[in-house]
């Protein structure tokens, strides 16, 4: 129960705001030509509403005033902020009519006020205040639930239309019913996003480290996305569905950027694009690219099916990938000299860039790959050499391991779909 304990000697002094009705017409009068010109209150009847809620902020800072029990005023203004936030209103919009409201119920007590009554004026000032901060608090509420429960819903909706075109499923029912369009064609991004480091801190929670890292994520994908992607996600990454109409190519990789500044940690992608009714393999397509570029420790970003088609196509099962497997075997036993191929390879062939992740100079990079040639007959330093042994690189990653799904949430996917 919200109830004042404002003494009773300073109850009048709240007469100029017991008129309500003549006075909340004339505040909604003022509201109108103010605060919302451009339509922003629509319909006759959502003006009546809006006079009961002005008159019902007046009888609750009479109220408060007077020291009446003001709880019924207050949940009163919480269902007209729920159902003002359901029409679209801008919280600045009624925000701006509160405190015009209050100012010009202020300005009728002061007129009001002789000099005898300044000492319980400024006491009056106070709990308007207080009154203030009432009326505040139960609009901002009301906004931030009814915004909870839409987002909530929307969020409901995404997934399970993103589950359905990811497992096959007629979708198109799901997506009406969900206020979601489904478009002929996607992009279907496969994500990475590693552990942030505040998940490994001991001295906090990891969990909430990584859930509020997937909200960012997740907030950054709604903006860059134009409102409009689909995904599944976790907090190590997932699947993302971009409506091909909705971006442009170039746009997908500041999209991962922006992604990898609100994770806080660099996020790694691979993209196909696909008509809508062979997501299902794109998604399996783009997953195993992923997978590919994490074997290869590839820098993180964007990486595009087009760039890596000859990799991908050395990762397929067959006697080809056998054999090329089978051409770094000499190098099992200098580890270092295979560790530095494959930093070598992953950062574009860059000598000094291979010596500083390795921390040796860039004469020992150059004898290691001198070495490397006289071990496996290819010499690192030719351009047939160096496609064999990147060739070898690929095969070998996939010889003796299953591929792992990196960052795919696949449970997600099923019980989604069987819901």
């Amino acid at each position: 129960m919200i109830k004042a304990t404002q003494p009773l000697t300073a109850a009048p002094i709240s007469g100029p705001l017991r008129d309500a009705r003549g006075l909340s017409a004339a505040l909604v009068a003022h509201f109108a030509e103010h605060v919302a010109r451009c339509g922003t209150l629509p319909g006759d009847a959502l003006r009546g509403e809006v006079t009961a809620v002005t008159r019902t902020c007046l009888e609750l800072a009479a109220g408060v005033l007077e020291g009446r029990d003001v709880s019924a005023k207050v949940e009163r203004l919480q269902r007209a902020g729920a159902d003002w936030a359901r029409e679209g209103i801008p919280i600045g919009t009624i925000h701006r009519a509160v405190h015009d409201g209050f100012a010009v119920g202020f300005d009728l007590i002061v007129d009001a006020t002789g000099p005898e009554d300044y000492a319980r004026l400024a006491v009056t000032a106070r709990r308007l205040f207080e009154v203030l901060a009432i009326v505040d608090s139960a609009f901002a509420v009301s906004y931030v639930r009814e915004h909870r429960a839409v987002v909530a819903e929307h969020h409901t909706a995404v997934h399970t239309v993103a589950s359905a075109l990811l497992a096959g499923h007629p979708a198109s029912t799901m997506a009406r019913a969900g206020g979601i369009e489904i478009d002929e064609s996607y992009y279907v991004l496969a994500l990475s996003i590693p552990s942030h480091p505040g998940e490994d801190d001991p001295r906090v929670d990891g969990e909430v480290v990584a859930r509020r890292k997937l909200r960012r994520v997740q907030s950054e994908l709604a903006r860059g996305g134009r409102g409009r992607a689909l995904s599944l996600l976790s907090a190590d990454g997932g699947t993302v569905l971009l409506p091909a109409a909705e971006v442009t190519p170039a746009e997908i990789g500041d999209l991962v950027d922006g992604l990898s500044t609100a994770a806080q940690v660099p996020v790694t992608a691979t993209v196909i694009h696909t008509e809508t009714h062979r997501i299902p393999e794109a998604a399996e397509q783009a997953h195993e690219l992923l997978d590919m570029v994490h074997r290869l420790e590839c820098a993180p970003g964007l990486h595009r099916f087009d760039d890596l088609a000859m990799e991908y196509q050395l990762t397929r099962p067959g006697p080809a990938r056998e054999y090329l497997g089978t051409l770094l075997d000499p190098l099992d036993a200098y580890p270092e000299l295979l560790e530095t191929l494959r930093r070598h390879i992953g950062n574009d062939l860059s000598r000094r860039h291979t010596a500083r992740v390795l921390g040796v100079h860039t004469n020992t990079v150059d004898n290691r790959l001198k070495r490397i040639g006289q071990l496996t007959g290819f010499d690192p330093a030719q351009p047939s050499g160096l496609w064999y042994l990147r060739s070898a690189l690929v095969a070998r990653s996939y010889r003796k391991s299953e591929r792992v799904r990196i960052g795919r949430p696949d449970t997600m996917v099923a019980s989604n779909a069987a819901k």
